[in-house]
């Protein structure tokens, strides 16, 4: 069974550009059940990132994804080395500020990586941003997915991979 995990921004850009939750509460609903499903998970990492803010979409977040939906990445730190040995083979193009960022214990992106990279038949990343590996100031998910042989997909191809509507 396929795995979607989601990438912090999934949430984010929903809530504030594309399905508001005051406004687009079909969405939010589906959202709803595939995580209670186990459709859809995320990790700790992403849970820090999206309950500092006291918000609408970390209250709905409380309310709503069920008490497992954040998977501990401890259990994947062999698969981030994977991930670091990748970011710093990348020192010749990509900055020192943004291979510290991509790899700081607080932030996300790399571990949903290794937590992927654990189970890559069945486990996707499912994220907003997109690649440019052109650009030396930030490592994006795309492009150490590309690199590392990891399924990523945005918001909208995952529902079309799932057949799902709402």
């Amino acid at each position: 069974m396929a795995i979607f995990v989601v990438d912090s921004n999934f949430f984010i850009q929903a809530h504030r550009f594309t399905y508001p939750l005051d406004v687009a509460k079909g969405f939010w609903g589906k959202i709803k059940k595939m995580a209670d499903a186990g459709t859809i998970i995320s990790i700790d990492k992403v849970k820090y990132e999206l309950y500092n803010k006291n918000d609408h979409l970390e209250k709905w977040c409380k309310a709503n994804l069920p008490k497992d939906f954040f998977k501990d990445t401890s259990k994947v730190i062999s698969e981030y080395g994977r991930v670091s040995a990748w970011a710093i083979s990348k020192n010749g193009h990509y900055l020192t500020k943004a291979i510290n960022e991509f790899l700081d214990a607080d932030e996300a992106d790399a571990f949903l990586i290794a937590y992927c990279l654990a189970d890559p038949k069945s486990r996707f990343i499912v994220t907003y941003e997109t690649g440019a590996p052109q650009k030396t100031s930030k490592i994006k998910i795309p492009d150490c997915c590309d690199a590392l042989n990891v399924k990523y997909m945005n918001t909208i191809e995952m529902f079309r991979e799932l057949n799902e509507t709402f």
